[in-house]
């Protein structure tokens, strides 16, 4: 089979690129340059994709002894991306650029481009699993990445490889280890690899702009004055702006963010619970859509825990009632459903999540 190896220079591809040169597949590997500028980018255990994981990319290639190449997908990745983890915020809603990442980048212009060229599947080295066509949770359960690939159709699934999901993180950097691979003990890349300072406020308030609004309570009061809604997430406690907690004494959330008016509303941590989650274009893992009511589990963030519930698909898009509340669940997240089995967790279907209802 011939296989195109992503590898970011991380320890996690680098092995993934040396498992399947071993199974005897034609590799070839792959880097993508993701910004025009890479100083842009963050270097070191603070991102990934920058002018240093190139270099390690492609120093393990040469251990290798595969071709190795960089492919320039700046323009993409700023459109499909950057643009879109701005323009969801100025919404007043909370997005996962990774997830747009493997979405649209990894697994739509890249693995389009490498069918074009007659590979027959990219390699990653997410931890995740592939079993009969269906995704499952990786066997590293504290590494798990399959939250991040639910977003995946079973047509991209079918061309896709995780050679890592069956091994736990410290085996795959002894593995490295052993092979030589100067990555063994790269430090985990993390954080927004596109915002160099790590301050994602100051980054989108350059983009967006200032837009007044007001913070105000539950009553309508207003208890402070901001310069945009891309400011404030869903739960969020500190940088509010007013002068302390609520007339009780207590804590106070951001519990409602409306773009339209610039309104954020604050609110005791009671107000952040939900039971319904509504679901927008839905993608089916499997290829086939749910067949509901269906019990099943959600989650909501990339290393959140598991909330049961029934799911089911009303009018195009998922509706789950939870069994016991969330907190905290934002507009514009990503909204993962497992199905718990004795050969583990079976992703079925992500959704970004469009509307909640409280209790």
């Amino acid at each position: 089979m011939k296989v195109l190896a992503a590898m970011s220079g991380g320890v996690d591809s680098s092995v993934a690129a040396a498992r399947m040169v071993d199974a005897g597949h034609d590799v070839v590997g792959v880097h993508l340059a993701l910004s025009s500028a890479p100083g842009t980018l963050r270097t070191g255990s603070r991102g990934c994709c920058s002018k240093e994981d190139a270099a390690d990319a492609r120093r393990v290639a040469d251990v290798l002894g595969i071709p190795f190449y960089v492919w320039d997908f700046a323009d993409r990745f700023k459109e499909d991306v950057i643009d879109d983890f701005v323009e969801s915020y100025a919404r007043g809603e909370t997005p996962n650029p990774c997830v747009r990442c493997n979405e649209r980048i990894k697994f739509s212009a890249l693995a389009a481009r490498a069918l074009a060229l007659g590979f027959d599947a990219v390699a990653t080295g997410h931890y995740a699993r592939l079993a009969q066509g269906r995704l499952r949770r990786a066997v590293d359960k504290d590494k798990d990445q399959s939250y991040v690939l639910a977003v995946l159709t079973a047509e991209q699934l079918r061309h896709a490889a995780f050679p890592v999901g069956d091994t736990a993180k410290p085996e795959i950097r002894a593995e490295a280890q052993r092979r030589g691979l100067s990555v063994a003990q790269k430090a985990e890349s993390h954080d927004i690899c596109f915002i160099p300072t790590g301050d994602t406020r100051a980054f989108l308030g350059a983009r967006i702009g200032v837009r007044p609004g007001a913070v105000v309570d539950g009553g309508g009061t207003v208890l402070a004055e901001h310069d945009g809604v891309h400011g404030f997430t869903i739960g969020q406690r500190k940088g509010l702006g007013i002068a302390g907690p609520g007339p009780d004494g207590a804590p106070r959330y951001v519990t409602e963010i409306d773009a339209e008016s610039g309104t954020v509303r604050v609110g005791s941590a009671d107000d952040l619970d939900v039971v319904e989650l509504r679901g927008e274009r839905p993608v089916f893992t499997s290829g086939q859509p749910l067949r509901g009511p269906l019990e099943c589990e959600v989650q909501v963030r990339a290393h959140g825990g598991l909330a049961p519930g029934v799911v089911e698909v009303v009018d195009g898009e998922l509706r789950m009632r939870l069994h016991t509340p969330l907190r905290g669940v934002a507009r514009g997240q990503t909204m993962v459903l497992y199905r718990p089995d004795a050969d583990g967790d079976e992703v079925l279907a992500s959704a970004t999540i469009g509307a909640t209802a409280r209790p």
